[in-house]
C-alpha cells in the first residue's frame, strides 16, 4: 500500500508547523518503512495494517498539541501487484 500523509495543527498557524509535522515524521521514520518527505506531505509505503497504525500515530502526536488537526490521506492498495514508490515515479519518467 502507498500513502500519502499530510497532518498539521490548525489552530498554530502563526508560529510555524514544521515542528508539528516533524513529530509525524518522526512516527514514519521510527516504523521502518520505505518514505519520502515532500514539501505538502510525505509518500509511505508497506503492508495496510503498518500504514493505519502509520497514520492513528501521526494524528495522535499532532493532537496531543492541538485542539483541532488536520490530516489528508490519499491511499493506493493494489492488489494485483506490489506499488512501490520508485517504480510509480519511474514509469513515468521513461514516458517523458
Amino acid at each position: 500500500m502507498l500513502a500519502e500523509i499530510s497532518v498539521f495543527p490548525l489552530d498554530k498557524g502563526s508560529s510555524g508547523l514544521g515542528t508539528y509535522v516533524a513529530e509525524a515524521v518522526k512516527v514514519i521514520r521510527e516504523s521502518g518503512l520505505d518514505y519520502e518527505l515532500h514539501a505538502l506531505g510525505t509518500l509511505v509505503e508497506g503492508p495496510p495494517e503498518k500504514i493505519w497504525e502509520i497514520i492513528r500515530k501521526c494524528h495522535e502526536v499532532v493532537a496531543a498539541h492541538s485542539d483541532r488537526v488536520m490530516m489528508n490521506i490519499k491511499i493506493d492498495d493494489r492488489k494485483d501487484r506490489q506499488s512501490a514508490i520508485k517504480a510509480k515515479v519511474k514509469s513515468v519518467v521513461d514516458k517523458l
